[in-house]
């Protein structure tokens, strides 16, 4: 783990790749944390792509800032890669960690080549049906609206359940909860610990932390997607029941500069498992 000091304090991040590859800043998931980055550790070897991962504030092992927005992150971005001697950058955006890496090509096109998007969070605050939403995130929402006070309160009676670390034993459990197409890549250890395993760790900085960063989402991004020039590559599985297919079609249509790949039997988590060197060929190539 490596450390950078900028305004809103510090930020935690990871590396994987090439040391001197071609640079691609990756935004993880929510709830996530850096780690989530070992997803495309082979492919960026393979494909000369130097990955830089860092821990949203508050989340995991980057300091809390109270009060932040989305808009504050492109900052974030722009000063790790002045601190890394970076001039331009790729970015990688994972579920949630897609409005991040738009509001970063938003904020700063002439640094950003190109974005992909994979599996990812639509404009929620936006949105006049929840129902292409998963169902715990229709009622995260629907407690935010009504009861933002019992969602916080469940927030931090959750913490000290999410941070153990259950006996693989026990992972069964979880992939029976999930559709075939996702449980079947997450049965490999090394694709469940990327997911899985650095959700945990997310829960490591504070209760606040992951809670701010969920609360972000259901904000009003501050930009105009149509302003978003760079190109994106929007990927999205065709199964996916965290966020639906037809969400990302409709969003694709705002971006000026996008191509959309539907990927059939493809769901949420094992979209961007199985499909990693081509997502991120094509995005080098952008």
């Amino acid at each position: 783990m490596k450390r950078l000091q900028c305004g809103g304090g510090t930020i935690a991040y990871e590396e994987y790749g090439v040391p001197n590859g071609e640079p691609v800043l990756f935004c993880h998931g929510w709830p996530s944390s850096r780690t989530m980055a070992r997803l495309t550790d082979a492919a960026a070897r393979d494909l000369g792509a130097r990955v830089i991962s860092p821990d949203r504030p508050g989340i995991c092992a980057s300091e809390f800032c109270a009060g932040r927005k989305l808009l504050d992150w492109p900052g974030v971005a722009q000063a790790l890669a002045e601190h890394l001697g970076i001039g331009s950058w790729r970015v990688l955006g994972i579920s949630g960690g897609a409005p991040y890496a738009y509001a970063t090509a938003w904020a700063a096109p002439e640094k950003v080549k190109a974005v992909a998007v994979v599996s990812g969070a639509p404009a929620i605050a936006e949105l006049e049906d929840h129902g292409e939403l998963l169902t715990l995130y229709r009622w995260m929402l629907a407690l935010h609206g009504r009861r933002p006070g019992v969602l916080r309160a469940l927030f931090r009676v959750a913490r000290p359940f999410a941070r153990v670390r259950h006996p693989v034993r026990l992972r069964p459990l979880l992939l029976r909860a999930l559709q075939p197409c996702d449980a079947d890549v997450l049965r490999d250890s090394k694709a469940f610990e990327a997911c899985f395993e650095s959700a945990r760790q997310a829960w490591g900085g504070s209760a606040e932390g992951v809670m701010m960063d969920a609360e972000i989402y259901a904000q009003p991004w501050g930009f105009p997607l149509e302003e978003v020039k760079v190109p994106v590559r929007l990927w999205h599985g065709m199964k996916d029941r965290t966020f639906s297919y037809q969400l990302s079609e409709r969003l694709s249509r705002r971006l000026p500069n996008c191509r959309l790949r539907l990927v059939e039997n493809a769901g949420h988590y094992s979209l961007p498992i199985r499909n990693m060197h081509e997502i991120l060929s094509d995005l080098l190539q952008a």
